[in-house]
């Protein structure tokens, strides 16, 4: 047992994570104009500013501030302002002494950083029928990076940044069959499922598609409903290929691109992926992630990660415990790297403390 850290499933992954030498982490990011929709994400002060995010988490966590934007990206609340989750993945993975690689699946707001592209589109409004116009490009590509970092590395943990990331999840659950409306977790304490649904129900008609009816594969449910981002993690994922074992870093938009993956290689052994995210997430009671992810295979492995910012001297960082924000950027896969790799939780805790300050 690790303090901070809960189970549902195996533990074999977070042991061999604790001893294995140069696991290495890659945050892929990118936009879908579902952002802009008024009321649907917190990931921004305003929807026009959700579309900065990703590219402002990506330059937070290499250079430690951020240029294209005046502010870095938070979540106001009352007088507290909640930091944006890619301060606790940037403090993590520092602390861990974790290198990471920024992959940009199609940013609207391009990051002024050096990084990885993986495509030349962002995503669209998925009412649209046409989320992501080049998703087949986005995952050849990832895929291709995946595979050269299997043979790089022992191991690789997968985050992603993109705001409305659970909609677009959403989306591609529900093309794919699933019963997951009221389920995706969201970044507000109200999440607007009704929304959600519409937005979805919206985008499943314009495409022309009917998951009763239709046999719809994965990259034909992220073209019409999906986003960037996911193209991009189902392309780590099989690039990896189960040649080593993987973390994905997150919880809704990680559920969603398991399942893209089940249909693309039935065979896939799930045992080889774990999720880790953060206890707001997988404690959130308007959602169920441990539900849809029996739905997709009994054998992924779930890991909630408590940093107990209740005991916090930050006030934005307690904004966490009232449902804000939760997630994003990787940020419980990242801690939880850093507790299984041996970061006491209350050392931890101080240097997310430190980073946000």
């Amino acid at each position: 047992m690790i303090d901070g850290i809960t189970t549902y499933g195996s533990t074999e992954l977070m042991e061999y994570l604790a001893e294995v030498i140069d696991p290495v982490f890659i945050c892929t990011i990118g936009t879908t104009e579902t952002s802009l929709i008024p009321g649907l994400s917190g990931a921004g002060a305003t929807p026009e500013l959700t579309e900065y995010t990703p590219a402002a988490d990506s330059e937070l966590m290499v250079l430690g501030t951020v240029k294209c934007m005046e502010e870095i990206p938070q979540t106001v609340v009352g007088k507290a302002a909640a930091p944006t989750p890619a301060m606790l993945t940037k403090a993590s993975l520092e602390i861990a002494d974790i290198p990471f690689i920024i992959a940009d699946a199609g940013c609207k707001i391009k990051p002024n950083i050096e990084c990885m592209r993986l495509g030349n589109e962002y995503g669209r409004d998925i009412r649209t029928g046409k989320g992501v116009l080049n998703p087949l490009e986005i995952y050849e590509n990832a895929r291709e990076l995946g595979a050269e970092l299997a043979r790089r590395h022992p191991m690789l943990i997968i985050g992603e940044s993109i705001a409305a990331g659970t909609t677009t999840a959403l989306g591609v659950l529900r093309a794919l069959g699933y019963d997951a409306n009221e389920k995706v977790s969201g970044s507000m304490p109200h999440n607007p499922h009704d929304m959600k649904t519409k937005i979805v129900d919206e985008g499943l008609e314009n495409a022309g598609l009917n998951p009763e009816t239709d046999n719809i594969d994965g990259l034909q449910a992220i073209g019409a409903v999906g986003d960037p981002t996911l193209a991009a993690v189902t392309g780590f994922v099989l690039g990896v290929d189960e040649q080593i074992p993987l973390i994905l870093a997150g919880g809704t938009q990680m559920a969603a691109a398991c399942a893209v993956i089940k249909p693309i290689k039935p065979a896939f052994d799930f045992s080889k992926i774990n999720l880790a995210t953060t206890v707001y997430v997988v404690g959130d009671e308007t959602a169920d992630l441990l539900g849809l992810l029996k739905q997709i295979d009994e054998d992924i492995t779930l890991h909630s990660v408590d940093p107990k910012f209740e005991e916090s001297d930050h006030d934005g960082l307690k904004n966490y415990l009232d449902g804000f924000v939760k997630e994003g950027a990787g940020a419980g896969g990242a801690m939880f790297t850093a507790l299984a790799r041996g970061v006491p939780v209350e050392k931890l805790r101080k240097k997310i403390e430190k980073t946000c300050s």
